[in-house]
């Protein structure tokens, strides 16, 4: 496996219904993601989930917009050739006139790469903490992580992704 690096100027933007499933993908996810859009297409988001990603991230995701919280995040991605490519996301929900969550809309550019070895380092003690005891012990470990920042998990993501 090998890694894809985002151009300074891709934008991978992505929409989905609020199961997680796919129902618009831009131009830049397919070719980021080797798919093409009917295969896409009403298919889960995790089709590009990499098994190197702790479902603690995706447990604080989930949580986050479905109070129509939007959330930063850094998040390797698997190809569809089994490559992979890092990616700094935005996620958000969309309401409706009512203000119900319609969908969610995902925004994804490069990510900072003096942050990836920190990031990787703390996905590693989550995976970790996650296969020893569960995805608690993995939401536990991550809220101790930001806690050590004395931030919140949003604005430490941030700083990685601006700061480093």
């Amino acid at each position: 496996m090998k890694e894809i690096v985002l151009s300074e100027n891709a934008l991978i933007t992505s929409k989905t219904d609020l199961k997680g499933n796919i129902i618009y993908a831009n131009n830049d996810f397919l070719k980021y993601a080797g798919y093409k859009v009917d295969e896409l297409l009403y298919k889960s988001h995790n089709i590009v989930r990499h098994e190197d990603m702790p479902r603690t991230v995706f447990k604080c995701l989930w949580d986050y917009i479905q109070k129509g919280d939007e959330i930063f995040a850094f998040v390797k991605n698997k190809s569809k050739d089994g490559n992979f490519y890092w990616v700094f996301a935005n996620v958000s929900a969309s309401f409706d006139a009512n203000g119900d969550i319609v969908n969610y809309y995902s925004v994804r550019r490069a990510p900072n790469r003096k942050s990836l070895s920190i990031i990787e380092e703390v996905y590693k003690i989550l995976l970790e903490k996650e296969q020893k005891s569960g995805i608690n012990a993995g939401v536990s470990a991550l809220m101790d992580i930001v806690s050590s920042y004395k931030m919140t998990y949003n604005e430490l993501i941030f700083n990685l992704q601006e700061n480093n």
